[in-house]
């Protein structure tokens, strides 16, 4: 498990505490699942993905001229899915 420096939570926590407080406000529990990819982690996503079984949710598509652009519209937080950044 990481821990954000200094603040002797780990990663997860400091990253969802917001999400966290605003659920608790309503009652409402929330868990936030940290990955960590690994070549088997990928290939039965990959397998998923052929299946049809998961599909990815992708709000926006930037060319890569507009990758500065992209990553403005991530630090808004207002993705409501992947944003790609499309190199070819």
């Amino acid at each position: 498990m990481l821990h954000a420096p200094g603040s002797g939570l780990p990663d997860e926590q400091l990253l969802s505490s917001g999400v966290r407080k605003r659920a608790s406000r309503r009652d409402l529990r929330y868990s936030f699942l940290f990955m960590r990819a690994s070549g088997q982690q990928l290939r039965e996503i990959t397998s998923l993905m052929d299946a049809e079984a998961i599909r990815p949710v992708v709000d926006r598509v930037f060319p890569f001229e507009s990758t500065n652009e992209a990553l403005a519209y991530v630090e808004k937080g207002r993705a409501k899915g992947k944003v790609v950044v499309k190199v070819r």
